[in-house]
């Protein structure tokens, strides 16, 4: 891959795109080289001022020797980085499959080499990997059973490329998310700061979850915590290895198989624009 220019020249087109309300602007590099700064990045992320997201992927080619049809690259609201976002990750590979054709894709994340599939029905599955169960790679600060931690209400840690932390309850909606999400994700356990999911189950192999993202805040949903939650709930004997979870922006299917956590869900194409030079360089 050529490196990076510094320079962003007009017009850098971006694709804005959802999975169940989970919301992402998309930027394609591989015909055009550029380079977000933070701050042009936070101000990309304004719902007033700029476009809004809850996560922004850069499409780049798959390094050279990977065999894969792209690398993603993934940006909180706040400008931090995470190694993997899962509905964004369906959404380009649902772009990427109607562009090409293709019904299978091998993508690259920091998280590592990610498959995607066409599933039918407008459904597109992607295989997040296995989960990280180990308090080394979730990370938590010190040696711990990942199961139950030492926090009230004995969440589980999961780490799915970005750690999560699941909550298990009677009633997600009598929770406080803006403060409680607030309040778990700067957990001194968590170094790297964590996503924070509140879960309950509500049926046989179905879950009921809410999402506070770390960098983001409360989404309408969030793919690597929904693999995260079906991975503490089989773990924690509620549930079986496929679920159903309902979020606040539609419904996930999640599949914990032999080769890694299986997510499955709709995604939508909302509009294609671009950002003016005026703007990039107010906010560099």
């Amino acid at each position: 891959m050529r490196p990076m220019d510094t320079r962003v020249e007009t017009p850098l087109a971006f694709m804005k795109m959802h999975g169940l309300g989970n919301d992402f602007v998309v930027v394609d590099g591989r015909t055009r080289a550029f380079d977000l700064t933070e701050g042009q990045i936070t101000a990309i992320a304004h719902r007033q001022k700029g476009v809004g997201f809850d996560q922004l992927a850069v499409i780049t080619h798959g390094t050279e020797g990977s065999n894969a049809d792209a690398h993603l690259t993934f940006y909180n609201a706040d400008g931090s980085t995470s190694a993997a976002c899962g509905n964004a990750t369906r959404c380009i590979a649902r772009h990427l499959m109607d562009e090409s054709g293709a019904e299978t894709l091998t993508l690259t994340t920091d998280r590592g080499t990610l498959f995607a599939r066409e599933a039918g029905d407008g459904l597109v599955s992607v295989n997040m990997g296995h989960p990280q169960l180990s308090w080394q790679e979730v990370p938590l600060a010190h040696e711990m059973d990942t199961l139950d931690l030492p926090i009230n209400g004995a969440p589980t840690a999961t780490g799915m490329g970005n750690p999560h932390c699941t909550f298990f309850v009677d009633d997600v909606n009598s929770v406080d998310l803006e403060a409680f999400g607030a309040a778990h994700e700067h957990h001194p356990l968590y170094p790297e700061r964590t996503n924070v999911q509140v879960a309950q189950i509500i049926g046989e192999n179905h879950i009921r979850m809410r999402v506070w993202e770390r960098g983001v805040g409360t989404t309408l949903a969030s793919g690597s915590s929904s693999c995260a939650t079906a991975v503490a709930a089989a773990r924690r004997g509620l549930t079986g290895r496929e679920v159903q979870i309902d979020l606040d922006g539609g419904t996930l299917w999640i599949n914990w198989a032999e080769d890694g956590v299986w997510m499955t869900g709709e995604t939508e194409h909302v509009m294609s624009g671009q950002f003016t030079a005026a703007f990039l360089e107010r906010h560099k």
